[in-house]
């Protein structure tokens, strides 16, 4: 199986093609964990950067699209398939550059995609 999937929205997220989800609210599947800081998708690998505030010590963590299970447009909302425990797991996100690091991404991917096998 390849990570491709985990890079890209799923069908029934409610996700529309250009949609901008900065300042929305991302709640994990145990609760809200920040909001979306910023989205990218260098080299076809969508991703958001979350702003966890006071969460995790004010870290930031970068999420692949393919966790999104939900997008409400209405209520401003990001829902994922993982648990705030899962998201802390993640390998750690720390400058702008890995937003563009093929091996960092794949890294995260390999993780997230991890968890979605299991659910």
């Amino acid at each position: 199986m390849t990570t491709d999937r985990i890079w890209s929205y799923a069908p029934d997220s409610g996700y529309v093609e250009g949609q901008d989800l900065t300042g929305f609210s991302v709640v994990a599947s145990d609760g809200a964990i920040g909001h979306v800081d910023r989205q990218a998708a260098p080299d076809g690998m969508a991703h958001l950067v979350v702003d966890t505030g006071v969460w995790i010590f004010g870290r930031s963590v970068l999420v692949p699209v393919g966790v999104v299970t939900r997008v409400d447009t209405q209520d401003r909302r990001v829902t994922l398939a993982c648990t705030e425990s899962e998201v802390k797991a993640a390998p750690r996100f720390r400058t702008d550059s890995e937003t563009r690091d093929r091996e960092y991404l794949a890294a995260v991917g390999t993780y997230y995609l991890g968890l979605t096998a299991t659910a």
